[in-house]
C-alpha cells in the first residue's frame, strides 16, 4: 500500500489505536520516535554537536525532544534543555521523560540567551498539535530560534505550521530539517510547510498502525 499523506486527526487516530488496541505502550512509539530523529542528527548533522539545545513543550512532542536530548547525551553530545511549557500541563509521558532527564543530569533552563550559545536548535514546541495561532511567550520562543544562526530541526512538525494545510499559525519555526513520524503530513507538502520544514525525513518504521475511518468502524462493530 503507498503511504498515506495524512491530517493530524488521522495521525492522533492512528496512533491511538496503535496504543489502545494493539497494545503498543505510548512509551514505546515515543522513545522510537526520538530515536529516529535522533539517528538523523547523528547520521547527517555530526558537525552540529558542540551544543545541542532540545527546545521542549510540555506536550508529547517536548517528550519526544526530552527523550532526543537523552539519546544525544548518551551520544556524547553537550545537550541543553530549554523549557518553555506550563509544567502544570505536562503530559503524563512528557513527565516520565523529564525524570529520566533529571537522572542523566541534562543541564535545564528557561533563558532563550541559550539559544544563542547552540550549534544546533530541536524544535520540540507544538508537533501536529497546534490549532490555534501561536501567542504569549511562545512568540518570542520562536523569534528567538528564528534569529538563532544554529541549525534547526524539527520533531515531527516545525511548531506553528498547521498540519493539516502547511499555514503559519501567527509565526512558525523556519526548519533546516523535519524528521516527522510514520506518515508525512499535508501541511509538510503545501502551502508555507514545505519552506518552514527544509528537508523533509519521514521515520516510516515506528510501528504506527495504519487505520482509515471505515476500518476503525468495522473494528468497532
Amino acid at each position: 500500500m503507498e503511504k498515506p499523506i495524512v491530517t493530524a486527526a488521522q495521525m492522533k487516530r492512528c496512533d491511538s489505536y496503535t496504543i489502545n488496541h494493539i497494545g503498543i505502550p505510548s512509551l514505546v512509539l515515543m522513545e522510537r520516535a526520538a530515536l529516529a530523529v535522533r539517528d538523523e542528527i547523528l547520521n547527517a548533522l555530526p558537525i552540529y554537536l558542540s551544543h545541542v539545545v532540545v527546545v521542549a513543550g510540555s506536550g508529547n512532542n517536548g517528550g519526544d525532544g526530552l527523550a532526543v536530548a537523552r539519546l544525544l547525551k548518551i551520544a556524547g553530545a553537550r545537550v541543553t534543555i530549554l523549557n518553555v511549557g506550563n509544567p502544570d500541563h505536562a503530559s503524563q509521558e512528557h513527565q516520565v521523560q523529564a525524570h529520566i532527564c533529571q537522572y542523566y543530569r541534562i543541564p535545564q533552563t528557561s533563558d532563550l540567551s541559550v539559544l544563542d550559545e547552540a550549534s544546533l536548535i530541536v524544535d520540540a514546541i507544538f508537533g501536529i498539535g497546534i490549532d490555534r495561532p501561536v501567542a504569549g511567550h511562545y512568540v518570542d520562543v520562536i523569534k528567538a530560534m528564528n534569529d538563532a544562526k544554529a541549525f534547526c530541526v524539527a520533531v515531527d512538525m516545525p511548531s506553528g505550521i498547521n498540519t493539516d494545510t502547511g499555514a503559519v499559525m501567527g509565526i512558525a519555526v523556519k526548519a533546516d530539517l523535519t524528521v516527522t513520524f510514520a506518515f508525512n503530513k499535508i501541511g509538510l507538502t503545501q502551502n508555507e510547510g514545505p519552506q518552514h520544514a527544509g528537508r523533509v525525513v519521514i521515520a516510516d518504521d515506528m510501528g504506527t498502525y495504519w487505520i482509515d475511518e471505515h476500518e476503525l468502524a468495522d473494528n468497532q462493530d
